[in-house]
């Protein structure tokens, strides 16, 4: 017996939305479990706790494109600025990584650079005197190499050493 388009049409339209109820009823179980919101107290761990001590994570973004077209900031010159200005501030350590990104500029362009992330980490007491010099830091860049800004991220971790 031949089965008529409507029945199949009317079948997937089932299939669909019972799927689709499924699927979609099933989201907020999954987070839930997955942040420990009504999940057994035998599924949560029996002792958590966070290591480390409160540090500020800053990120500062340097570019090496200059607005003036001019040569880019050189590798040499980057470390060079690095040893003599941002070492001297933060001599208990820090990170570079070199990078690419883009930005749109004062006059709307947007450009693409060759640019560096350094990281650097200090205890949240030193928050006042290391934003100050992280400040120094980006001024003294900006001037150096004729750069519009230095972007400066920052983020509350706990760090262990």
């Amino acid at each position: 017996m031949p089965v008529s388009p409507k029945l199949i049409s009317r079948t997937r339209v089932v299939a669909v939305t019972l799927l689709a109820a499924v699927l979609g009823g099933s989201g907020p179980v999954a987070y839930a479990a997955l942040d420990g919101q009504g999940a057994s107290p035998a599924a949560q761990p029996a002792h958590v706790t966070a290591a480390g001590e409160p540090y500020i994570k800053t990120e500062l973004l340097f570019g090496t494109a200059k607005p003036d077209g001019g040569p880019p900031v050189t590798d040499r010159q980057f470390r060079a600025f690095v040893d003599s200005s941002i070492t001297p501030r933060f001599p208990a350590g820090l990170t570079v990584e070199d990078s690419y990104g883009q930005y749109r500029d004062r006059h709307g362009k947007i450009e693409r650079e060759r640019s560096h992330k350094v990281t650097l980490l200090y205890p949240t007491r030193e928050t006042g005197p290391d934003g100050r010099k992280i400040d120094e830091i980006r001024s003294e860049y900006n001037r150096q190499f004729q750069q519009e800004s230095v972007a400066r991220i920052d983020d509350r971790e706990l760090v262990d050493f």
